[in-house]
């Protein structure tokens, strides 16, 4: 299922640009979003409340096993595109195949760039140009315990067969 909210870097240049005009602040967040659990839904809501429009980059396939595990993602892209766009809190998605979501940010130059409160301030990919055209950076606290890693060494633990 293709999703209006799901588009190219050059489609979504334009919409950032108009809404911008318009006065609306646009904020952008980025992730793999491999196994969506309530960790991933308590930052994205909040960082939709930080702004008008929540942009969210997410890391493609190839993208995830160059920067996690050649076993990751667990949930194909476009899989993880369809769950996220029926998200009411996200307006739009991109994927992205590079490391870093440098070049998504230097291209949509949001208001706001939000990441999780474990990524330390000089670390955040980007923060220097959002903050260079005026915009800020914003961590939002992790939620304890959840992340995909957790869950999938969860699963492990529990149903795999000892020995």
């Amino acid at each position: 299922m293709k999703s209006k909210k799901i588009m190219t870097l050059n489609a979504l240049q334009k919409v950032v640009k108009s809404l911008q005009k318009k006065g609306n602040k646009v904020v952008f967040t980025n992730g793999c979003f491999d196994l969506i659990h309530v960790g991933h839904v308590r930052y994205l809501s909040e960082a939709r409340t930080l702004g008008d429009v929540l942009v969210v980059g997410v890391n493609s396939d190839d993208s995830i096993r160059q920067i996690k595990d050649p076993k990751r993602p667990i949930v194909s892209e476009a899989e993880r595109l369809e769950v996220l766009s029926a998200f009411w809190f996200i307006d739009y998605l991109v994927l992205f195949n590079d490391q870093t979501p440098k070049t998504l940010i230097t291209s949509l130059t949001p208001d706001i760039l939000v990441k999780g409160g474990d990524w330390a301030l000089d670390q955040i990919v980007g923060r220097d140009h959002v903050e260079q055209h005026g915009g800020k950076v914003v961590r939002i606290k992790t939620v304890k315990g959840a992340s995909t890693t957790s869950m999938i060494q969860r699963v492990l633990d529990r149903f795999m067969e000892p020995g």
